[in-house]
C-alpha cells in the first residue's frame, strides 16, 4: 500500500502554486494523496508567515495536525514555505511534533523530506531562495481558472514587509518558460489564467532590462486560446503607457486590475518607502481609468501605520470616498520583526487601529452597495466555473470579480 500523503495550503496563490508543484512530485514517485486528513499517513503543511495573523493560522493547523498524530494514524507532519523559512530551526525546536521542514527554496525536495519521515528520520532543508526553480509540472487544483508565476521575490522593500527576507530578491522567469506552461494549463481547458508575483509590474527588468508585463500579455494571448487573461499584484510607480493600452487593446485581458496603494499620505508613504509617493498613485488610477473605460480596480491599504494621524487617516477616507474604488480591502498595520517599521516611534495602539479599519471599511460599504445596486437588470459575461446541485443552478464570475 502507498502511503497516503495529505496537504493543507495556506496563504496566498503563489504559495498554492508550490503546493500544486510538490503535488505533482508526490504523485508522480508513487504517493497517494488524500483530501481526507485522518486517512493520511503524511500530512505537509505549506504555510504562509507574512504577517502575524497569518503565523497564527499556521501555528493553529500544525497544532490541530499534531493532534491527528497523537490521537490517530498520522505518522508524520512536514511544515513547509514561508514559516519555516522566516524561523528556521525553531519550528523543530519548539514544536516537536513536526518531523520535516522545507524553506521556500527546497518545495522541490519534498519527495526526499517524505522518505527521511517514513524511515523515522527528522529532516530539514533551506535552499537558496535566490536561486530555486520558479515552475515546475503541478497539479491544478483549480476548476475553471488557474495561477501563473511569472516572477518570484520583491525588490521594493517596503519598510512594513517582510516578504525580501522570506522570498529572496526579485526573479522574473522568461516568456518562454511562462507560455510553455500556459499551453499545458490550456490543455486542460483552463478557462481565465491570473497571472500573479510579489510585483507584477516588474517582470522582465532583470531578464530583459525593461518592464515586458505588457509584451507578455500579448504573447499569451497570441500563443494560446486561452479566453481571459488577469493580473494581480501591480505597483502604482509602474503602471506604464504599454501596459494600460494592453488592458484596453487586448480583448481577452479582462478589464481589471488589482493596484495595491497602501496609503494616499505623502508622509506615510514615505514612512512606507513605497516608490512614487501619493501623487504617483492618485495618477495611476486616474490614467487607468481614462485608458480603460470601465476597467475595474481593486486595492488595499493599510490603517494604523506608526505615526499615522488622525489627519492622515482622514485624508485615506476622503480618497476612498473620491476614488470609488470597485473592490478594496483594509489591513491594520501588522508590527513584523525583521522589518524596518517594527522599531518605529510612534506605534499605534491596536484599539485605535481597528477603529481606523472599522471607520474606512463603513465608507466603502456604501460604496459597494452603489455598484452593485447598478448592475441589477444588466446581463454580464461570464466564467462558467460549475454546477450546484443544492440550489439546481450554474454559477460562474465575470470580469469584475475576483
Amino acid at each position: 500500500m502507498p502511503t497516503k500523503i495529505g496537504f493543507v495550503s495556506l496563504g496566498c496563490a503563489k504559495n498554492l502554486m508550490d503546493t500544486e508543484v510538490m503535488l505533482k512530485l508526490l504523485s508522480d514517485a508513487g504517493y497517494e494523496i488524500t483530501p481526507e486528513d485522518t486517512e493520511a499517513d503524511i500530512i505537509v503543511i505549506n504555510t504562509c508567515a507574512f504577517l502575524e495573523s497569518s503565523r497564527r493560522e499556521a501555528i493553529d493547523n500544525i497544532l490541530d495536525v499534531a493532534w491527528l498524530k497523537e490521537n490517530k494514524s498520522l505518522k508524520g507532519i512536514i511544515v513547509t514555505g514561508c514559516l519555516p523559512e522566516r524561523y528556521k530551526e525553531e519550528i523543530m525546536k519548539e514544536m516537536p511534533e513536526v518531523d520535516a521542514v522545507l524553506g521556500v527554496g527546497s518545495v522541490h525536495d519534498i519527495v526526499e523530506a517524505v522518505r527521511a519521515v517514513e524511515r523515522g528520520e527528522k529532516f530539514s532543508r533551506y535552499g537558496n531562495k535566490n536561486e530555486a526553480p520558479l515552475g515546475g509540472e503541478r497539479v491544478v487544483t483549480t476548476e475553471a481558472y488557474a495561477y501563473i508565476k511569472i516572477a518570484e521575490g520583491c525588490d521594493n522593500h517596503c519598510s512594513y514587509c517582510a516578504i525580501p527576507s522570506i522570498r529572496g530578491r526579485h526573479r522574473s522567469r522568461t516568456m518562454e518558460d511562462i507560455i510553455s506552461e500556459a499551453k499545458s494549463l490550456e490543455g486542460l481547458g483552463i478557462g481565465e489564467l491570473i497571472l500573479v508575483a510579489q510585483d507584477t509590474t516588474r517582470y522582465g527588468i532583470d531578464i530583459y532590462g525593461e518592464y515586458k508585463l505588457a509584451e507578455l500579455l500579448h504573447r499569451l494571448s497570441e500563443e494560446t486560446k486561452i479566453p481571459w487573461f488577469r493580473i494581480m499584484y501591480c505597483y502604482p510607480d509602474k503602471i506604464t503607457d504599454e501596459l494600460i493600452a494592453e488592458i484596453r487593446n487586448n480583448r481577452r485581458v479582462v478589464k481589471y486590475i488589482d493596484l495595491p496603494i497602501q496609503h494616499v499620505s505623502e508622509t506615510v508613504l514615505r514612512r512606507m518607502n513605497r516608490h512614487g509617493g501619493a501623487a504617483c498613485v492618485r495618477d495611476a488610477v486616474k490614467r487607468l481609468r481614462d485608458g480603460v473605460p470601465g476597467i475595474t480596480i481593486r486595492t488595499t491599504a493599510i490603517v494604523g501605520f506608526p505615526g499615522e494621524t488622525e489627519e492622515e487617516f482622514n485624508e485615506l477616507c476622503e480618497y476612498i470616498a473620491e476614488a470609488k474604488f470597485d473592490r478594496f480591502g483594509a489591513f491594520t498595520y501588522s508590527r513584523e520583526e525583521g522589518t524596518p517599521a517594527y522599531d518605529f516611534e510612534d506605534q499605534i495602539d491596536e484599539q485605535t487601529k481597528q477603529d481606523r479599519y472599522d471607520r474606512i471599511m463603513a465608507v466603502q460599504l456604501g460604496i459597494s452597495a452603489s455598484k452593485n445596486e447598478k448592475k441589477i437588470g444588466k446581463t454580464l459575461e461570464v466564467l462558467y466555473e460549475g454546477y450546484d446541485y443544492v440550489a439546481e443552478s450554474c454559477y460562474g464570475r465575470g470580469e469584475a470579480v475576483l
